[in-house]
């Protein structure tokens, strides 16, 4: 059963591949306003990433209702089987 910090953990792969950069650090307040260069367009990877890592698919909703990073991982644990 993976844990939030398990979810993290995964998460900032998938923000350092994203991105290219490994100075990320993510908390559960992060926006895209936070980080340089997070606009639409890595929203969309960041999400096709988490989907693909996680074997899990969002909804139009649920992508709507994300305002930061614990939001993202609301989801993705409410959603991964076991967690």
């Amino acid at each position: 059963m993976p844990s939030e910090p398990e979810f993290y953990q995964r998460l900032t792969e998938i923000f350092h591949d994203v991105f290219s950069r490994d100075d990320i650090t993510l908390r559960p307040d992060l926006t895209a306003k936070d980080v340089a260069g997070w606009d639409s367009f890595r929203q969309v990877e960041i999400l096709m990433a988490v989907q693909e890592v996680f074997n899990i698919k969002f909804s139009t909703r649920e992508m709507d209702g994300l305002a930061n990073v614990g939001d993202l991982v609301k989801v993705i644990a409410s959603k991964v089987p076991g967690a």
